[in-house]
This record gives structure tokens, C-alpha cells and sequence, in this order.
């Protein structure tokens, strides 16, 4: 046990420093919605394996022209994608935002999904994964964005800065990372953590080509001699 708590208490000072020094370099971060539960799930089908830019093109255009959840979730979905051409994939996209739009409203006979602000986290995220199309990144952007909850959405930039960093084992999976990161991190740290990681993602922890000499942990980060 004595182990194990300072395990923990190590963890927790890590993470403490880590949000101290990201705040400063990139933050704050203030959460303000961005969509309704239902347009976020639908912005971030779009947002698959595409840029910010063209998914949010594309997601702008579904709305101007249909005007409604409702109204997208009743059209054919040949016009879907004729709409949503600019996001890539439109002829998978197209047909999953269909269907999952569909049955949730077969479920709930509305599009009202602020009840998943009520539920605990796990149930959440058990909830909307029942649906096809959406997995634990999806789920975690919707309750995270669009409700405020401490959900914590892995993409392939806190995936790679949290493996570089140490705070998550070398062959842990993106899907895997959500919960164990999300354990680590105080509740009402999560959104700001997410995007600072993203953040420094982008810019300092590169895929390929990490500016390590420009980094906030160079001294510290278990990665830099792999880089060097």
C-alpha cells in the first residue's frame, strides 16, 4: 500500500507540474460550448481522418442548407453528401451521420441529448457508444465540448506527446489512453489539459521532427535522447 500511494502522489506531482508549465506557455483555456450534443457528434463524424479546415467547411455548409439536426437526419443521403464533399470520405460520412441520427432518434423520439450531463461520466460514454460511429473519441469530444464534462479525447497528438512524456506506457492504445488519462487528471483540469497537449503537440512535440531543443520538459522528458 505505502508503495502503491506514493506511486500515486508522484503521479499527481507530476501532473500538477505539468499543467503549471503548459498553463503558462499556451494557456488559459476557457470551455464555452461549441456545439449542441447532437451537432457535435455530427462536426466530429465530419472531422475524421480530415483537417479542422475542411471539416468545419464542410460542417458549416450541412447546416446552412438543412438548417436543422432534424432536417439532416430526414434527407436522403446522396444530398448528405453532396453537402459534405469538402470533409473527405463523404460517402462513408454521409450514411453514418444518417443512420446514427436516425436511430438516436428512434431511441429518444427528439435530438435533446443534454441528459447525458445528469449521468456519471462512464454512462455517458456507455450510452453514446452504443451507436454505431461512435467510438471513445467521439464520445469523449461530445460529452467534453459540447457538455462540459471531464472527458478527455485522445487524438494523435496526446497520444504521441503522452507516450513521449511518460505518462502513459509505450503500447497503450489511443482508446486505451481516455480512461487512464482521464484518472490522472483533475476533473476540472481535463479540457485545458487536452488542449495544451494538442497544443504542444502541433508545435513543439512533432511527429516526426520534435523541436526538443525548444521544449518546456527538454530537461526532464524521457523521450529527448531518442531525438538527439
Amino acid at each position: 500500500m505505502p508503495a502503491k500511494h506514493n506511486k500515486k502522489s508522484r503521479v499527481a506531482a507530476s501532473i500538477t507540474e505539468l499543467l503549471e508549465r503548459l498553463s503558462t506557455e499556451y494557456g488559459p483555456f476557457v470551455w464555452e460550448a461549441r456545439y449542441s450534443p447532437a451537432e457535435e457528434l455530427v462536426f466530429t463524424i465530419l472531422s475524421q481522418h480530415t483537417s479542422d479546415i475542411n471539416s468545419e467547411r464542410a460542417f458549416k455548409n450541412l447546416m446552412s442548407t438543412f438548417g436543422s439536426i432534424e432536417a439532416i437526419a430526414a434527407a436522403d443521403v446522396a444530398r448528405i453528401e453532396d453537402t459534405i464533399r469538402s470533409a473527405g470520405l463523404f460517402r462513408m460520412k454521409a450514411p453514418r451521420i444518417k443512420k446514427v441520427l436516425t436511430d438516436i432518434y428512434a431511441e429518444l423520439g427528439s435530438f435533446d441529448l443534454s441528459f447525458l450531463a445528469e449521468m456519471p461520466l462512464a454512462d455517458a460514454k456507455t450510452w453514446l457508444k452504443q451507436w454505431d460511429g461512435i467510438g471513445p473519441k467521439t464520445a469523449a469530444i461530445i460529452l467534453c465540448f459540447s457538455l462540459g464534462l471531464p472527458a478527455m479525447p485522445v487524438d494523435t497528438h496526446i497520444h504521441r506527446v503522452s507516450k513521449r512524456l511518460g505518462l502513459i506506457d509505450p503500447t497503450t492504445t489511443a482508446d486505451q489512453a481516455h480512461d487512464i488519462l482521464e484518472s490522472m487528471v483533475p476533473s476540472e483540469n481535463v479540457f485545458e489539459f487536452h488542449l495544451f497537449l494538442i497544443t504542444h503537440g502541433r508545435q513543439i512535440c512533432k511527429a516526426l521532427r520534435p523541436k526538443c531543443d525548444d521544449c518546456l520538459f527538454e530537461s526532464t522528458c524521457p523521450s529527448r535522447k531518442q531525438f538527439e
